[in-house]
């Protein structure tokens, strides 16, 4: 059986000349398996790309213990991560954002993390029911765009919205309409444009969190504050090499105009219950 799956394995990517694949609930298959094939297929395509799905939210220990097994051959889905949005978006201001990363694959093993905000099966109605609520999904899209750690991987409706119908516990049928994310395409362009460099951390409040990315030679940085509360500011350093300039939000939550100080210093605002990403002024 091994051998025909390596044959069918080979012959797929060189038919279909894909880049990788996302394995589906792999904790119900052995690590074993895996780790022949996936050397077996990049012998002959060493860059393959190969993402595991171990939903175990809330068990990060679980998920180290599968790539410990297969030995880092394959990233997975920080189903912790998203566990905590799901928890932050439910707790509103008495979630602790200065935790939101804690026990996230993110923070464990960021090379191997690949971070979701949701997907099809945490959607409301469905088997792993535990979606991320609309208010929150900015901030949890710029946690996961504009921070250094793990590959980001975008949910449809997100970015597109969405329209199903599907049985609940009651018995009837319900109408859902997952809307798109707000402010989702200029956090993409951020990601593009800005999220380069040098991260800086602020961490340091449970209703207020932010950090700052210095940028290299080629891009300009950002400074990022979020706020599950009331609205919210945040000093941070950003580097010296944009003193005396001027930085706005570039998502327009917020009309005030930044001025960086001598020693790299700014202080950024955000509005309440959302998300600002200040960038160098056009």
């Amino acid at each position: 059986m091994l051998e025909e799956l390596n044959k069918w394995g080979r012959w797929y990517f060189d038919t279909f000349k894909v880049d990788g694949v996302r394995l589906d609930a792999v904790k119900h298959i052995s690590p074993k398996f895996y780790n022949e094939w996936l050397d077996y297929q990049r012998q002959t395509k060493p860059d393959l790309v190969a993402i595991g799905e171990y939903w175990a939210p809330g068990d990060l220990h679980l998920l180290i213990r599968y790539i410990e097994a297969t030995e880092g051959r394959m990233s997975l889905f920080d189903a912790a991560l998203h566990h905590n949005f799901h928890h932050a978006s439910q707790q509103g201001k008495d979630f602790d954002l200065s935790t939101i990363l804690d026990n996230s694959l993110v923070q464990a093993k960021p090379e191997l993390a690949v971070t979701v905000v949701d997907n099809h099966d945490t959607q409301p109605l469905q088997a792993l029911e535990a979606p991320v609520e609309a208010w929150f999904k900015p901030l949890a899209y710029a946690i996961i765009l504009l921070r250094e750690g793990g590959y980001p991987c975008l949910f449809y409706p997100d970015v597109y919205g969405a329209h199903y119908v599907d049985k609940g516990r009651d018995g009837n049928d319900h109408e859902i309409f997952p809307e798109q994310c707000k402010h989702i395409q200029e956090l993409l362009q951020l990601r593009r444009g800005n999220a380069y460099g040098q991260q800086r951390d602020y961490f340091d409040h449970a209703n207020c969190i932010g950090w700052t990315r210095e940028g290299n030679e080629e891009h300009e940085g950002c400074a990022v504050v979020l706020s599950n509360g009331e609205e919210g500011h945040k000093s941070m350093e950003i580097g010296q090499r944009y003193a005396g300039m001027t930085f706005t939000d570039a998502l327009q939550e917020r009309e005030e105009e930044v001025t960086i100080d001598e020693n790299g210093l700014g202080t950024f605002l955000c509005p309440a219950g959302g998300v600002s990403v200040w960038t160098v002024k056009k």
